[in-house]
């Protein structure tokens, strides 16, 4: 089983828009989006849901004032300023809460108590291009880094599961937590890239991150037309660092208006259709090269 995932440096390179062209054109696959902060496949994908489940991460503490004797230990302990005084009784703020549980061991009361917290929702759906495993988090919430993890296992179990062979992610932005999560055991890590100073440094540093975990790097430079002497810099860089240039994308008003009608790129009548074509091919071949090892 192969899996590509899709990643950016920032956000608002294309990435989600490349990764649904990618998803109309690949066959045999399972899709999967990793955003989970905010994830926007779904947009464009239309899914219709079969599997919805709680997603459940740490623990969040809640003081029952009957058997508080508003002795204070927990205000005194708490690192997070959680607790606060109410009248008389104490309370938990659950927007500071950090499920640390000193308050839980340390009350003499045990008043406290500390049930597994909710945070968000994950997902198996269909959609006109196959099965998609997708998910949100609820506002504010953490541990998106968990919830991919779980994510891309519910990928490669329904891959297994159907006979497919391909996994294919629309990963998170950045270098942070969840694309480390988004890129373990990823096969080949498609960079989606703007060709501005700071597009090349936060390409930088995602490829650096590609490089630490031995995962092969193609490139894809978007809006390329905008600045020519950055796209110059970056294909300078991508070539001393062995990563693969898979093509570049002219500026187009037709990305926002296939966003709009709700559909992939691949799916309009647009030149960069079949753009976008010849790039898939160049990266269905590198995902399915041999891996080198060292």
């Amino acid at each position: 089983m192969r899996e590509i995932v899709v990643i950016s440096g920032k956000g608002g390179t294309g990435k989600t828009s490349v990764c649904a062209a990618f998803s109309h054109l690949a066959a045999d696959k399972v899709i999967c989006d990793l955003d989970v902060d905010a994830p926007d496949m779904h947009i464009l994908l239309d899914p219709q849901v079969r599997v919805k489940e709680a997603f459940v991460s740490g623990n969040e503490a809640g003081i029952d004032r009957d058997a508080c004797r508003r002795c204070g230990v927990c205000l005194a302990h708490c690192r997070f300023d959680a607790v606060k005084r109410e009248g008389d009784a104490y309370a938990v703020d659950p927007l500071r809460c950090e499920g640390c549980g000193v308050c839980v061991a340390l009350c003499p009361a045990h008043a406290i108590a500390f049930p597994d917290k909710e945070c968000g929702e994950w997902y198996v759906s269909d959609t006109r291009f196959g099965p998609l495993v997708h998910a949100q988090l609820y506002p504010g919430q953490e541990n998106s880094g968990r919830l991919v993890t779980l994510l891309k296992q519910q990928a490669r179990q329904l891959a297994k599961d159907r006979g497919l062979g391909l996994v294919l992610c629309d990963g998170s932005p950045g270098v942070g937590c969840p694309v480390i999560s988004s890129l373990s055991g990823a096969s080949l890590a498609v960079t989606v890239v703007e060709p501005t100073p700071s597009g090349r440094h936060d390409f930088e540093r995602v490829a650096a991150l590609c490089d630490h975990f031995r995962i092969p790097v193609a490139v894809l430079i978007n809006k390329a037309d905008l600045n020519p002497h950055e796209e110059a810099a970056i294909r300078e860089m991508a070539a001393a660092r062995g990563y693969t240039v898979v093509g570049n994308l002219p500026f187009d008003p037709a990305v926002t208006g296939s966003m709009i009608r709700r559909k992939a790129l691949t799916e309009t009548d647009t030149p960069l259709a079949a753009t976008l074509a010849d790039i898939w091919e160049r990266v269905r071949t590198l995902a399915e090269a041999p891996r080198k090892r060292g």
